[in-house]
């Protein structure tokens, strides 16, 4: 299910998407590996084109997956092809470093244009302007000053400008290229000087704002000490490199220290703050055999406990992978965005060329200021704010939402959230705290109590399930030893079975007896009172016979009350399907306040109840164990709970939440909608300031400069919009 949901995802994007991420999922087999490397100043999709242009020609490259943000790019290739490809971007000014996978390493550009070499440009295209104003023609002082500051602010815009000329790439800077010597030559010398030094200047400021969003996970990692304090062979312990530590090592935390490796605690008490891992508001209460997490901070007392992941693996370094994997898809707005912009470019080059030559041919203009209206128009031409706005704006969203405990797998989830109107529910575990509690135990047909309970637990304690789990936890209480359990076989949607002495037993709910044929009339009502009070039952069959029955009671978090109620003021209604019988399922639902419950349900009838759901609009379905993995797949967004620690969770779920909080789902589902509201306002911005100048431009009204200024002043209007949602 989880392969036929990603397809169906592909089928959607643009040919160009598909060709990159399909190719690379589906022919990844042809090349022979993937190597992923960090390029310095990649982060525009015009260098995105550039490079995609350069290395499609080369002979076995089989896919290439970029992901601007984080600056890198993974090349599916061939063996013997990787020195052609650092060649080819060589070539086109981008400097490649091999970088290793699983590495949090950032990619750290170097400035094209020094600061002092931009204030010396800024200083001499100020003086030009001066010295015109008061002189009133181009003289060789204006040439002169204006000259030194095209050399010192642009020369790094006309080297990547004829690169992308050699290329045919219409990017920014060879349209900023061509304008600057467009205005040089027809003897616009001071207004080319400062069109040079304000775009030289907004790129500097646009790169320092862009470096906020691509920082704000990585900054997470910086938070887990460098060294971990661990014991060594002879008793001794000693601070050694986290990531020189082995797994099974014992680490020791001071109070007040912050936790350098995942792990289990193996002694003392204490509390932890671990916000920056679930989003938990308080600190946690930590004892013998709960789980610690790299980066939180140990509060009160010290602790020692076994490292369960290296630090490369650690629960805070696969949130941060995480992340910068769905900071490299493109959500559906991203995609649309990508599409216009290829055709905006080149559309507004021709309008400029027409700009330039019908109207001294037709209408008797001057060349001159034809001429000077097309150059304003090629510098309207770049689409950077409205390309920009659509990344900026989803990766802002995606870290807003880690910092909160919410990993959100892909900028897609974090769209169509706003769209969701239906959640279906797990029951055990996300509604309730999962850890029911023994309340009765009925021996059956003479059975001997201790016996049974003794042949339960022992079967429970082999299972994962909250009910077996509860009657294995009072046997081991009450001091009953376990059996051995042999043949044991996990019966999904019924219960499990095991050879306990020679002899089957099944232990399970209902629909197992009905399916064994051993359900009465008598016990059979026994179990409905016992159901109607909201308790879970389970039976313990032998050869035919039921010799015991144990009730089991689950209790509602507060937290699921308080989401439900959150989620219905969204507009979005609830669903919970389980396993548990019908009068379990409405108790619980009446104390929570669902909209509809299914009770009985197998795997395969939770996948059915979901693909029903999405027939009335977008869906999502919430849980925690593997019986609710087959819906979670196929709904619209999957949501896994309490995923802190858990790598299968944080591998397949579209939604992780860190925590057992319901009340984040409402959280994401806000946090989608601002995050639309934010996409809109960029675009609008972008396509809206593009409009005005390019009728005040036709209209002789706009200036080259003020061009420049409006174009890279959308630019840092939409990045710092999209970076508002940090604050969320």
């Amino acid at each position: 299910m989880r392969e036929r949901k990603a397809k169906d995802r592909y089928d959607v994007q643009s040919n160009n998407e598909t060709s990159e991420i399909t190719r690379f999922s589906l022919e990844s087999h042809m090349a022979e590996k993937v190597t992923t490397l960090s390029i310095e100043n990649m982060d525009c999709p015009t260098e995105e084109k550039l490079i995609r242009t350069k290395l499609d020609k080369i002979d076995g490259v089989a896919s290439l997956d970029f992901n601007l943000i984080q600056r890198k790019l993974k090349v599916g290739h061939g063996n013997n092809v990787l020195p052609e490809i650092l060649a080819a971007l060589k070539s086109l000014g981008f400097e490649a470093k091999l970088q290793e996978e699983g590495s949090a390493e950032p990619s750290k550009p170097k400035s094209d244009t020094t600061l002092w070499a931009l204030t010396l440009s800024g200083i001499m295209a100020a003086l030009s302007e001066f010295v015109y104003w008061f002189n009133g023609d181009s003289n060789w002082l204006v040439i002169l000053l204006a000259s030194v500051a095209i050399a010192g602010g642009g020369l790094p815009t006309y080297k990547k400008g004829w690169i992308a000329l050699k290329n045919f790439n219409l990017n920014i800077n060879a349209l900023m290229s061509i304008a600057v010597t467009g205005a040089v030559l027809i003897g616009h010398w001071p207004e080319a000087a400062m069109v040079m030094v304000l775009f030289a200047l907004a790129e500097v400021i646009e790169a320092k704002s862009l470096d906020r969003a691509r920082n704000a996970i990585r900054g997470l990692m910086d938070l887990a000490p460098e060294q971990a304090t661990i014991q060594q062979q002879d008793g001794s312990w000693e601070d050694i490199d986290a990531k020189s530590v082995t797994i099974g090592s014992l680490a020791r935390v001071k109070p007040g220290e912050r936790i350098a490796l995942d792990g289990v605690v193996m002694q003392g008490f204490s509390t932890v703050d671990q916000a920056l891992i679930t989003g938990e508001s308080l600190p946690i209460e930590k004892a013998e055999g709960d789980l610690v997490f790299a980066g939180t901070v140990n509060q009160s007392g010290s602790l020692e406990y076994k490292v369960t992941s290296a630090a490369s693996d650690s629960t805070l370094a696969r949130i941060l992978h995480a992340v910068e994997d769905a900071q490299g898809s493109r959500a559906p707005t991203q995609r649309f965005v990508d599409k216009f912009a290829r055709i905006y470019t080149p559309v507004i080059f021709i309008l400029a060329l027409m700009v330039a030559v019908f109207p001294p041919l037709l209408f008797e203009a001057t060349w001159l200021d034809s001429v000077y209206k097309a150059l304003v128009l090629l510098v309207i031409a770049c689409p950077c704010a409205l390309v920009i706005s659509t990344p900026v704006t989803i990766v802002s969203g995606l870290a807003a939402a880690a910092r909160h405990g919410i990993l959100i797998k892909g900028g897609v989830y974090l769209e169509d959230g706003r769209k969701l109107k239906w959640l279906a529910l797990d029951k055990t575990g996300t509604l309730t705290h999962g850890k029911p509690v023994q309340t009765e135990v009925m021996a059956w047909g003479g059975a001997d109590p201790t016996k049974t309970q003794q042949i339960a637990a022992s079967l429970g304690d082999r299972s994962d399930h909250p009910v077996s789990r509860a009657i294995a936890l009072v046997a081991k209480q009450d001091g009953l030893r376990f059996q051995d359990v042999g043949e044991f076989m996990a019966l999904p949607g019924r219960g499990v079975r095991g050879v306990i002495e020679g002899r089957t037993y099944h232990l399970g709910n209902l629909r197992l007896l009905k399916e064994l044929g051993v359900i009465t009339t008598e016990f059979e009502a026994t179990l409905f009172a016992l159901e109607k009070q909201g308790k879970t039952v389970v039976m313990l069959v032998n050869d035919g016979n039921v010799e015991a029955l144990f009730a089991v009671a689950d209790t509602v978090k507060e937290t699921s009350r308080e989401a439900v109620a959150e989620l219905h003021a969204l507009g979005v209604s609830t669903m919970m399907l389980t396993g548990d019988n019908a009068y379990t399922a409405a108790s619980i639902s009446n104390q929570v306040g669902i909209d509809r419950i299914k009770g009985n349900l197998l795997p395969e009838d939770k996948l059915r109840e979901v693909e029903l759901l999405s027939a009335e609009g977008k869906t999502g379905m919430v849980g925690d164990g593997i019986n609710d993995a087959p819906a979670m797949a196929r709904a619209d967004i999957g949501f896994a709970m309490g995923a802190a620690g858990t790598d299968t969770a944080i591998e397949t779920a579209d939604v992780a939440l860190m925590d057992d909080d319901l009340r984040k789902i409402p959280t994401f589902i806000r946090l989608s909608r601002t995050t639309a509201h934010v996409l809109t306002q960029n675009i609008a911005l972008a396509l809206g300031i593009k409009a005005v100048f390019l009728v005040l431009t036709i209209t002789g009204d706009a200036t080259m400069w003020m061009a420049v200024f409006a174009d890279m002043g959308a630019s840092l209007l939409v990045v710092g919009n999209g970076l508002r949602l940090l604050r969320k």
